[in-house]
């Protein structure tokens, strides 16, 4: 039965992304609002397709422009974040050149940077800025690679001095801060039950992993539920500066991982909205 489901499962994932590639690609190219909300409703869809439940807490920032700073597990955070609101991702240079992924990673306009280069930062950071000031949403990963699942590594802080540019209100003709905001995802159940440390990494994509046999791997053994928690929002002068705010973040993160592998919330989730299997839990106040 898993290899059925596995066959199954990327049959369905590869055949409509390559139908709806060339649709977004036109949407791009003449600037039609379809290119936004055109991601987020495939990845609602390749959620429900995988069997991904996402249960969110606490609530996304909605007072302007906003820089998620986010946990790193797998190349299903991709879907399981643009599946909650239309975002664009921020990924190393060479997550370009792979052969059909690199091409999804260009219609939903990510940001591509060379983390090795340090000479770039200050290129990379005013490229991520423009487009937050141009109203797009983007995530940061800034543990700079993936993790096993089971934990949080540390953030690093060189993209983090995006958050020392402001934000021109054209509206009313002033300067704001840019706001950030840490975002967790936790891995947290098979078929219903715990998942535990044993099963997370197969979930996880990480280390020298080969991509294709590990979503052969995760396709056959679903479906799962993962939790997304939004964190308190802040910004670098609330914070004092870019070491301090990868520093919030990277706790909040682990936090929220931590709580949710764990189970030591227990709030009741709502039903899940009927065009995406995802359920809200109601934020508990977290200390920071």
């Amino acid at each position: 039965m898993g290899r059925l489901r596995a066959s199954w499962l990327l049959a369905g994932f590869v055949l409509s992304a390559l139908l709806l590639m060339p649709v977004q690609a036109l949407a791009l190219k003449f600037r039609w609002p379809l290119a936004k909300w055109l991601p987020n409703r495939y990845h609602r869809f390749l959620c429900k397709l995988i069997g991904i439940r996402v249960v969110t807490r606490g609530e996304p920032y909605q007072g302007g422009a906003c820089l998620i700073a986010a946990n790193h597990t797998s190349w299903l955070d991709i879907p399981i974040m643009a599946s909650l609101q239309p975002s664009s991702f921020v990924a190393k240079s060479e997550v370009a050149g792979w052969p059909f992924f690199g091409t999804l990673a260009r219609l939903q306009e990510t940001v591509f940077v060379e983390r090795e280069r340090r000479t770039r930062t200050a290129e990379s950071r005013n490229e991520i800025h423009a487009r937050i000031a141009a109203g797009d949403r983007l995530v940061l990963f800034p543990e700079g690679t993936s993790s096993d699942g089971n934990r949080v590594l540390n953030f690093k802080s060189a993209l983090m001095s995006v958050a020392q540019l402001t934000i021109v209100n054209g509206e009313e003709d002033r300067e704001d801060d840019l706001v950030v905001q840490p975002l967790s995802v936790a891995y947290t159940r098979l078929h219903g039950l715990p998942m535990g440390r044993r099963f997370r990494p197969f979930f996880a994509w990480y280390g020298d992993m080969d991509l294709f046999p590990h979503l052969w791997e995760a396709f056959s053994l679903g479906p799962i539920e993962v939790v997304v928690e939004y964190h308190k929002p802040v910004t670098i002068r609330e914070i004092g500066n870019r070491k301090a705010l990868a520093l919030y973040c990277e706790e909040a993160c682990r936090r929220g991982v931590i709580q949710a592998i764990t189970g030591r919330f227990d709030p009741q989730p709502s039903e899940a909205p009927a065009d995406a299997d995802t359920v809200e839990m109601p934020a508990r106040r977290a200390a920071v």
